[in-house]
């Protein structure tokens, strides 16, 4: 087996080609005057080859992991898998008006036709269950952040309130307060457009230990704004927030932080300042479990 990875995620991709003592390479790539990418691989690859690459700001990593695996198969590789920490493309899971384009079935197509395996954390699924119902493969491999989070959270607090930010976080935030042993609560969430939400948070007292946050990923930062805005309203002293990915759009990390939260946290999915939570330990797992028939979808 070969890693194969990317400059935007490769000292991820370092991380997990020592955990699984496998070679590495870096693809190499070049962008043209006019945005077309150029891509070389090395020409001589394995049976198997792993490419490692987080896909968010996805459009030219598309283009770009297309070229790579169309060109590995060239290349004589009989397997392909791909370790995604962050899939892209997940959100649009159904048409909600005629002539809507549903990306997850499309891009989860697209994936399927690229590569034998396709391995994520926390993907942003809400219609289906498992990720084979996006991307049809048999090793569509979906992980959970929560182990390395509540592992993280119990090493800065010996007790803390989670806070899930809406109906859909119930399930991840329940599992991540029992790996901790923190109380947890759940709030109420309308999404009004692309940055403005709706809040409203349960009662209890947020006044006397520290409030986490915990969300799947932070994109345009409003929700935790307006949970962090929520909580100093009902007398919270200590306000934290912790995502799976760093996505953080525009001004997000501005208003996030003008919000009120003191400290923000993210895993390593996608490389960001904030991303000192490592997933090369669960990823390189799942790599493990799938070379030996044990995954779990």
């Amino acid at each position: 087996m070969l890693i194969l990875a990317f400059s935007d995620y490769l000292p991820q991709a370092r991380r997990l080609a020592i955990r699984l003592g496998l070679p590495l390479a870096e693809v190499e790539m070049h962008h043209f005057p006019d945005g077309e990418s150029f891509i070389a691989l090395p020409p001589a690859l394995p049976a198997h080859v792993l490419f490692c690459r987080s896909l968010n700001q996805p459009n030219d990593k598309l283009i770009e992991l297309l070229l790579c695996a169309r060109t590995a198969r060239e290349l004589g590789a009989k397997r392909l898998t791909l370790v995604a920490p962050y899939l892209c493309y997940m959100r649009q899971d159904f048409a909600n008006r005629p002539g809507v384009a549903v990306s997850q079935r499309h891009i989860g197509r697209l994936m399927a036709d690229l590569f034998d395996a396709v391995i994520t954390v926390d993907p942003h699924l809400h219609r289906i269950d498992r990720l084979q119902q996006a991307i049809p493969l048999d090793h569509a491999i979906s992980l959970n952040a929560t182990a390395a989070i509540a592992d993280f959270l119990k090493q800065q607090f010996d007790t803390a309130l989670l806070l899930g930010p809406d109906s859909e976080s119930r399930q991840w935030v329940a599992t991540l307060a029992g790996m901790t042993g923190f109380a947890f609560q759940v709030a109420e969430k309308v999404r009004l457009g692309d940055t403005q939400v709706s809040l409203t948070l349960p009662e209890a007292d947020y006044r006397h230990q520290p409030v986490v946050i915990v969300d799947d990923m932070a994109s345009t930062g409003r929700t935790l704004a307006k949970a962090a805005e929520l909580l100093k309203a009902k007398g919270a002293g200590e306000i934290h927030a912790v995502v799976t990915h760093a996505l953080f759009c525009g001004d997000s990390e501005r208003v996030i932080r003008e919000a009120g939260i003191q400290a923000l946290w993210s895993t390593d999915s996608i490389d960001h300042a904030t991303s000192c939570i490592r997933l090369d330990g669960l990823l390189a797992d799942a790599v493990t479990a799938m070379l030996n028939g044990n995954e779990k979808g």
